[in-house]
């Protein structure tokens, strides 16, 4: 599998800037104003008008960048353009048509259909389904129709509303003897959607998970590791009620003989390199300073696991897609996102075959993306998708059938998780809707209790403390979850589960030399 190039990072910069929904507003209102009025870009006047009235409802952007609206405060969204209508006379209806076409025209065809055509060999026809999944969509990207189409409607109606005032020559609102054509109603407009905003956030949007304070508790375990090697594989996207319906035979045995943690919880907000970035240094968004997939400034601003086994001289790599360099940097083994998504996977898994062979790092994270793939191109609540969970399930067994061939399994945990779930509609996630906030996550290997499940609520952001713990390096700096202890067995335990499993290893190859057809 090839890496990816220098183009498609810079790509997915680039396309998040269009995916994530608190920049694409300004973007898609500012493009749909000016397409809709390109008979008149050859005058000059109308640029200097259209900038004038647009610095108007700047604020309006700034409120919507600020409060996001997410899940049920969505439907408070629509009484600010009911206020806004009951204020100013409405005009040009067709600016706003056009709009709402252009919207559905990005997010089904652009997006939906071409894109996913293009980017991972979805059908032609994917549009007959996306634009049931945008309508339904719960998430924080552009592709939630629910929340978007309020947002642009309004900015659009009253950065109309004063570009008409300036373009016909009162250019001196606060002048004019009538106010509503004046800026005092939008000044106390504004205000009041602040207000308006900062209240429904204050007191509803009250399903963010709790955040713990202090810093991770457990005595530093370097140099007392537990394993000589931790692999980590992230089923990226991985709604935990459709692992459990599908067909998936190998993960549930390796959960069945280990430590499965039923109550395990996302981040918020649910994007993947928000997820990935709390994953691996342990620490909230606030912390990492990572809070969506569009990172304005590179890296992430806490020790990350990576950097703590440094500390010891050992070495840990991320197999995982561009977007994750973003934070992570050079610990990120990248992959190339564009191919068929019948063959991302495999192709992973043979790159990480080959990582193993060449560079044998301590620690190992693997992160498959065909389930995320086809939730967010064809929606969680199809077959498509548990059908990919399966396939995901047949690769895993392999790759670790073949770590088990070459002895990398002798002393290892390997840890199968998702990195956030997905919610109904295009795969979203971010809002923590149903389907995002818990994840399956279970651990296996000599160092983990068998058949154990824990049914209190945890964090994914225990997962550095405990590779730390396992690997007996120091935990990053700001890491605040708990290690996951109750998964744990004593060292004495485990040295003599490995050297009783090295002996039946070796009793079972010299049977198979002695008796190679037995």
């Amino acid at each position: 599998m090839k890496k990816a190039s220098s183009f498609e990072i810079v790509a997915a910069r680039c396309w998040n800037l269009l995916n994530e929904g608190k920049p694409f507003l300004p973007i898609f209102v500012v493009g749909a104003f000016a397409l809709y009025r390109a008979d008149q870009w050859l005058d000059s006047g109308f640029w200097l008008a259209a900038f004038q009235s647009l610095l108007l409802v700047v604020p309006l952007l700034a409120i919507y960048y600020r409060y996001d609206y997410p899940l049920f405060l969505r439907n408070y969204l629509w009484l600010p353009v009911v206020g806004a209508l009951l204020v100013w006379e409405p005009a040009d209806l067709s600016l706003y048509a056009s709009a709402i076409g252009l919207y559905f025209f990005f997010t089904v065809f652009f997006w939906g259909t071409f894109y996913y055509r293009m980017r991972i060999g979805t059908t032609w026809w994917n549009f007959s389904r996306f634009w049931k999944l945008v309508l339904k969509n719960s998430d924080s990207t552009s592709g939630n129709a629910q929340e978007q189409l309020p947002k642009l409607l309004l900015v659009l109606f009253l950065w109309n509303h004063y570009y008409r005032a300036i373009g016909s020559g009162e250019s001196q609102l606060w002048q004019t003897a009538d106010l509503s054509e004046g800026l005092v109603p939008l000044g106390l407009f504004t205000a009041g959607l602040w207000l308006y905003s900062w209240i429904l956030h204050a007191n509803l949007f009250d399903w963010k998970p709790k955040e713990k304070e202090g810093l991770t508790e457990d005595p530093d375990a370097t140099g007392r590791g537990l394993n000589e090697k931790v692999i980590v594989i992230v089923v990226d996207g991985m709604r935990k009620e459709r692992f459990e319906e599908a067909e998936a035979p190998f993960l549930k045995k390796l959960r069945a003989e280990g430590t499965e943690y039923a109550q395990m919880e996302t981040v918020y907000p649910a994007r993947t390199v928000v997820c990935f970035s709390s994953m691996f240094t342990g620490a909230y968004p606030k912390d990492h300073g990572i809070r969506s997939n569009m990172v304005w400034k590179l890296g992430i601003k806490v020790e990350s696991i990576f950097d703590s086994l440094r500390k010891v001289g050992k070495k840990g790599n991320l197999l995982g897609i561009a977007h994750l360099i973003d934070s992570m940097g050079d610990d990120v083994e990248s992959v190339t996102a564009v191919m068929h998504n019948d063959l991302a996977d495999r192709q992973i898994i043979e790159r990480a075959k080959r990582i193993m062979a060449e560079q044998n790092p301590d620690l190992f994270v693997v992160q498959l993306i065909g389930v995320d793939q086809t939730g967010h191109s064809r929606g969680v609540l199809y077959d498509e998708y548990i059908q990919k969970i399966a396939e995901a399930d047949k690769l895993i067994e392999e790759y670790v059938g073949w770590l088990t061939d070459r002895g990398m399994m002798n002393n290892t945990t390997l840890i199968i998780c998702a990195d956030h779930g997905q919610a109904d509609g295009i795969g979203g996630h971010g809002h923590l809707d149903e389907g995002e906030r818990f994840v399956p996550f279970f651990m296996h290997g000599p160092a983990i209790r068998q058949g154990c499940r824990i049914d209190e609520r945890h964090s994914l952001i225990s997962m550095a403390p405990t590779i730390a713990r396992l690997l007996g390096a120091p935990y990053p700096n700001r890491s605040r979850g708990p290690v996951l202890t109750d998964a744990l067995k004593s060292s004495q335990t485990i040295d003599t589960d490995i050297r009783e499993n090295s002996h039946e290893r070796s009793q079972k190859q010299e049977a198979g030399r002695l008796y190679p057809g037995a």
